[in-house]
Order: structure tokens, then sequence, then C-alpha cells
């Protein structure tokens, strides 16, 4: 009992980061649910995170017992001045997911600028198969997994590499608490975007930075470089920042809106 303080302690950091992690990945889900049916779209939501959630589990399970694994090089191209690098599991993974996200966030991206009438917009795209927006939900949980999971396990971490007692434990309840925490605010952040479409705009912008944060750390993990430039992960706090102008952006940009209409709409006294 005398570790108690410190086993409350890490449960409180490790939850907490899996709410600041898990913000991309519910932008994520929020907008592909939109792609099912729209009966079909909390349900997909909840199913999807709950499925993504026993899977971010058995992963956990996986990472620990197998860490040396992901670590291990799959191939190293090595072609001077064109591309180098040493791949692993992990780093694939990364890569995949993130140029994944920046692909659906480019396509929907062009697909707001090609509509013509937004109100009809539904009637014209074909809802795809609520099971396809499963897997893809789930698919993409996991991807957003590892960072968060390899940070829980380096949170759990002793000075002499072992685990704290009882870590895994301590992970699965992080784990399915920032999951509840997920299935809770699914709908409500679905319900805002539909409301406020102008902020999917945002949000499709904040995702395809998410996946250049992927590919950049799946870069670095691979060791890439690219014309003889080495490829640096993107840093949390450089991400942050983008997000955080371009919110601001979004915010004083919609103010001036606002300002322009009221002004076109107050007739002019002479």
């Amino acid at each position: 009992m005398e570790n108690l303080p410190a086993i409350i302690g890490t449960l409180f950091m490790l939850i907490l980061l899996q709410a600041v992690l898990g913000f991309d990945n519910l932008l994520y889900i929020s907008l592909e649910s939109k792609r099912a049916p729209e009966k079909d779209q909390s349900r997909v939501r909840k199913l999807g995170i709950g499925i993504a959630m026993g899977l971010r589990i058995v992963l956990l399970f996986l990472l620990i017992s197998m860490i040396d694994r992901f670590k291990d090089v799959w191939f190293a191209p090595s072609w001077t001045g064109v591309i180098e690098g040493e791949f692993n599991l992990h780093a694939i993974i990364v890569l995949l997911g993130g140029g994944f996200i920046i692909y659906t966030a480019t396509k929907e991206i062009f697909h707001m600028i090609a509509v013509d009438d937004f109100e009809k917009d539904g009637e014209k795209r074909e809802p795809a198969s609520s099971k396809t927006v499963i897997t893809k939900i789930v698919v993409m949980n996991l991807v957003f997994s590892f960072d968060s999971i390899l940070s829980a396990i380096a949170l759990t971490s002793t000075q002499d590499g072992g685990q704290i007692p009882g870590a895994f434990w301590i992970m699965m309840v992080a784990i399915l608490t920032g999951g509840l925490l997920m299935i809770l605010l699914a709908d409500r952040v679905t319900e805002f975007l539909t409301r406020n479409r102008m902020y999917e705009v945002l949000g499709l912008f904040i995702l395809f930075v998410v996946g250049i944060l992927l590919v950049s750390e799946g870069g670095h993990l691979a060791k890439l470089k690219l014309a003889g430039h080495e490829i640096h992960a993107m840093s949390k706090a450089t991400f942050y920042f983008v997000i955080s102008v371009l919110v601001l952006t979004e915010v004083v940009q919609s103010r001036y809106k606002k300002k322009l209409l009221q002004q076109k709409q107050t007739p002019v006294t002479s």
C-alpha cells in the first residue's frame, strides 16, 4: 500500500495522456463515421471504438511481451543520395497510417471544393457500409494506439528498465477509461461538426497535420534519408502550436465574416 500514491499518480497521468493523444483519433472517428448510413452513425462510432479498445489491450500485451520484435529491422534500402533507412514494423505501421490519413483528408477537402450544393451533397454521395466504416475506425485507432501505448510503457518503467508493480493493469484501466471518454464524446463532436459545417474544413486540415506528424514520426523511426536529408519527427510542441494557429485563424476569420455580414445588412443612412 505504500506505493498507492505513486500508482494513483501514474494512473492519472496515463488517463490524461490517453485524453490528449485521443483528440486527433476522436476527430478522425467523427469525420469518418459520417460516411456510414445516417441511422447507423452513432452505433458505428460506439462499436468501432469499443472493438478498438479491446484490440488496443491485446496490442498492449503484445508490445510489452514482444517490444524488441517491433524494433527489428525488416528491410534497409541503401541508395546513397536517394533513399536510405532502416524500416521496422513500428515505422511501417506509423508511415502507412499517416499516409492514409493525409489521403483521406486531401480527398475530403477536394470533395468540399467540388461540391456545388451542400444541401444535396448527402444525396449525391453513396454512403459506405457500416462494416467498412467500423473497420477503418478500428484500424486507424490501432495506428494511433502505438504512440500512446509506447508512452504509457515509458511512464510505467523503472530506472532499471523494468515495470512498476501492476503496470499492465494500470495501463489497461487508463486505456478503458480513455475509450469510455471517447464513446461519450464521439456523438457530441459529430453533432457539433454537423451543426457548424464550416468547422469541417478546420477539422480536415487538423487531420492533414496529424497525417504529416505520423509520416514524419515514421520516417524518424525508420532513420529515413531522402536525397541525403534526414527526416526528423515533428515535435508535439510544434504540432500543438500549428493546431492552435489553425484554430485561432478560424475563430478570427469567423468573427470577421460576421462583422462584414452585419455591415452589409445594416442600411446606410445619409
